[in-house]
């Protein structure tokens, strides 16, 4: 890789209601590790540069002294806190890199199947297109309902996409479109309208596509105590990640 400085925006600020625990999602154990030491691994060995973690409201301590000191996240330059929304979390991250950087990677720690493959694909992709979304095709027929849950259309499933983190983005690009968004919150609340991740914000306030590149269906986002027992299964039959 070039001298180009990335950054890489961990968001582990999410409370995990679904998950019915009192532990926070990102903090519940995997296998023997943290969720979120999962992500902060695959980052650590990868080409990005620097780290920034974003967690829950008087988490940095514990963030800092449970998992990023002893596992030895030394590309980790700050913990900040998140915000009452992933976008808010999204925007403290951005305005916390007080360094040379040209790429910023967004990424949810309770993904923990990101790999430092996936992470140089998407790199390779942002570099030539300024955006680049990590996703896979759909394998399941969508429906678009209305809002009595009625069949409103049914898109093309070759066109359809399950997204997936890291999103990353030119970093000026990025930050132009989060701070456009925090002007515009409370008409956008008015009109309903719900961020729901990175892509969304670049799509609603900047004039440009954004680009799709496969990642893994492994690439869960762990939401559910469903979800925690299949992340066990892969870690039980993937050497890669059960040898870390």
């Amino acid at each position: 890789m070039s001298a180009t400085r990335t950054t890489a925006i961990i968001l582990a600020a999410g409370q995990g209601k679904r998950m019915q625990s009192t532990v926070h999602k990102q903090y519940l154990l995997l296998r023997d590790k943290p969720v979120l030491y999962y992500a902060l691994k695959a980052f650590q060995d990868s080409i990005v540069d620097n780290i920034i973690v974003v967690c829950g409201k008087n988490e940095e301590t514990f963030c800092t002294r449970q998992i990023i000191e002893p596992y030895g996240f030394n590309k980790v330059k700050a913990v900040v806190e998140g915000g009452i929304e992933r976008y808010h979390s999204v925007a403290n991250g951005l305005f916390a890199i007080q360094w040379d950087c040209e790429y910023v990677f967004i990424h949810d720690g309770a993904r923990p199947f990101v790999t430092t493959e996936m992470i140089k694909k998407a790199y390779d992709e942002v570099v030539q297109t300024n955006t680049c979304v990590v996703g896979m095709p759909v394998k399941d027929t969508i429906k678009i309902a209305d809002a009595d849950e009625y069949v409103v259309s049914t898109p093309a499933r070759s066109l359809t996409w399950q997204i997936q983190t890291p999103q990353v983005f030119n970093k000026s690009l990025i930050t132009t479109a989060y701070q456009k968004l925090l002007s515009a919150q409370d008409q956008l609340s008015k009109q309903g309208v719900v961020i729901t991740d990175d892509a969304m914000v670049v799509e609603y306030f900047m004039e440009i596509p954004v680009k799709l590149i496969r990642g893994s269906y492994e690439n869960i986002k762990i939401t559910t105590p469903e979800d925690l027992k299949i992340a066990e299964i892969f870690l039980e039959r993937d050497s890669n990640f059960s040898s870390n």
